[in-house]
């Protein structure tokens, strides 16, 4: 009797970490592969590294989202996709090791509710901009959404001396605050935040956001005046980015 006791708890532990491995059931397969695609492109277009996420609402609950476990970007799967509230509390998996700063996408979620996906990266060309009094501004068509302006989170004004990292809903809320109505944010000595209405374009954004800070600094370094979009200009440019997006998913889905 023991030994059947014994061995029905060995099978019930095993059962619990399949189950626990296994990705979210109130979404399509479909949405998930998506979001492991968008974590494989950022890896692979070098807009994240070891570090940085990408996450998306839920399209049944706009309260959940959608975000890995904690782990580099380009060795995300399925699996490791877990669904949060927007306490960024873990719904699917409450054992599962999430990221540090996983408040940036559910306070976001929070005060955005137009925002469908979030990234969060550690783009080295923004980092310029972030720690100068020098603003991002739209260089060229595929920059355009960041023609209403890119504001700055300062994170001392929200949480004095840290080392850095969004590491408390307070932090995240803060942030969510200095975005506004953006698309996207930089932060002093650490990153930026994009956001858009869909997975898509929200990977697109974080990838020109990049580019077009480096771009700026290239044309800064050349002298003189520097031209760049004007609002209406920026507002006639918005493009879809589905092209690149196909672009992109060919040269990690061929490798």
């Amino acid at each position: 009797m023991k030994i059947w006791f014994g061995g029905c708890a060995v099978l019930l532990a095993v059962a619990t970490q399949v189950l626990s491995q296994r990705p979210p059931t109130s979404v399509s397969k479909a949405f998930i592969e998506e979001l492991v695609l968008a974590n494989h492109i950022l890896a692979n277009e070098e807009v994240v590294d070891g570090y940085g996420h990408v996450s998306v609402r839920s399209p049944s609950n706009p309260n959940h989202y959608f975000l890995a476990r904690a782990g580099a970007p380009a060795l995300v799967t399925a699996a490791g996709i877990t669904e949060y509230d927007l306490e960024s509390n873990p719904v699917t998996d409450t054992s599962v090791t999430g990221y540090t700063e996983r408040f940036i996408h559910g306070e976001i979620y929070k005060a955005r509710p137009d925002v469908m996906a979030v990234v969060h990266c550690h783009c080295p060309e923004v980092i310029p901009f972030a720690n100068t009094s020098v603003p991002l501004q739209p260089m060229h068509h595929m920059g355009s959404f960041i023609g209403g302006g890119v504001p700055v989170f300062e994170i001392r004004n929200a949480g004095g001396e840290t080392d850095m990292l969004i590491r408390t809903p307070e932090l995240g809320r803060a942030l969510a605050q200095t975005l506004g109505g953006k698309s996207a944010v930089l932060m002093r000595g650490h990153g930026a935040a994009i956001v858009a209405s869909s997975l898509h374009v929200v990977v697109a954004r974080a990838y020109y956001l990049n580019l077009n800070a480096r771009l700026q600094l290239q044309a800064v370094q050349l002298g003189g005046k520097v031209t760049y979009l004007d609002s209406e200009e920026s507002k006639k440019a918005a493009t879809d980015y589905e092209r690149s997006w196909d672009s992109w998913k060919y040269k990690v889905t061929t490798k």
